[in-house]
């Protein structure tokens, strides 16, 4: 369970942490991928495809450093 405390009434300030919590704890994203039955299949294509994409970009990353 994810708690924040507001302080001072500093809603917004609240508001931000909740969700920096939520993203770094990767809620939406399990929830997104429990919405709906995938294939296995389907699994391992988009692993492997977002694989291919961080590779990419890492080798861009690179090459921009060097």
């Amino acid at each position: 369970m994810i708690y924040i405390k507001v302080k001072g009434n500093n809603v917004e300030k609240a508001l931000r942490n909740l969700k920096r919590k939520v993203k770094d704890t990767g809620l939406f994203l399990e929830l997104k991928n429990k919405e709906f039955y995938r294939k296995p299949s389907d699994i391992r294509r988009e692993k492997k495809a977002r694989a291919k994409t961080r590779a990419k970009w890492a080798k861009i990353k690179n090459n921009e450093n060097s």
